[in-house]
């Protein structure tokens, strides 16, 4: 007999679901805001308890989250005071994640509406993760919303691995804008002599990264030990 999906196939995608969540948790207390660690180490039990319908099938509407940023990201992203501002403003705010229940057409509409959430609330950033692509519509409402919002998008399946745990890769720590101040001005370099790293770099899209930071990489080696570089994001 015909009919919809079985349990088997929802479970299969429970389970892809749990091991985005647990990635995209695990990616914002990385960024520096903080989440208890019972949610970001969420079991599958207790996800499928949460998120799920009675029928097994997952509740992608139910899966939002916000954070706050912790004191040393508060820290790190504040400008220095100056005659002009001595008393200077965090450039972090709150982050607002959301799993998008459209599975097949992200357009603008599903867009707009994001953004609207995010302005509505008052967040600083806003990460939406969708089943499917966006569509170039969607991609230049992004765009437009970049001034005031944050907004990044990001693929369930490309969450499914968290790529920072990876042995090959190495720690990346992003420097504030004093630290990077500093680097300069020790090595008399301009930035644009540093070696570069993408944007769209996955490691760079972890973190957040935008361009004209610089993220100091720390790698293991048997002959120096532990080194560091530093790359400027592009």
């Amino acid at each position: 007999m015909e009919g919809g999906p079985t349990g088997n196939t929802f479970e299969k995608e429970v389970t892809r679901l749990w091991r985005a969540w647990k990635t995209i948790h695990e990616m914002v207390q990385d960024r520096g805001y903080e989440l208890a660690e019972d949610e970001v180490k969420i079991s599958l039990d207790s996800f499928r308890l949460n998120y799920t319908n009675p029928d097994g099938s997952p509740d992608r509407a139910k899966m939002h989250f916000s954070a706050k940023p912790s004191d040393a990201m508060m820290k790190k992203f504040t400008p220095p005071p100056t005659q002009s501002n001595p008393d200077p403003a965090p450039e972090c705010g709150t982050i607002y994640v959301e799993f998008c229940p459209e599975k097949t057409s992200i357009g603008i509409g599903v867009m707009k509406k994001f953004v609207q959430q995010c302005s509505g609330d008052h967040h600083k950033a806003g990460i939406l993760v969708t089943a499917a692509a966006l569509s170039s519509q969607a991609r230049k409402v992004m765009t437009v919303t970049q001034q005031y919002t944050q907004i990044e998008c990001f693929l369930e399946e490309d969450l499914l691995v968290n790529i920072t745990h990876h042995k090959l890769v190495p720690k990346h720590i992003l420097l504030s804008r004093d630290e990077k101040t500093a680097l300069l001005k020790r090595y008399r370099l301009k930035e644009t002599q540093l070696p570069r790293i993408l944007a769209k770099d996955p490691v760079a899209r972890y973190l957040g990264l935008k361009r004209g930071q610089v993220v100091k990489i720390i790698r293991s080696s048997e002959t120096a030990g532990r080194y560091a570089s530093y790359r400027l994001c592009v």
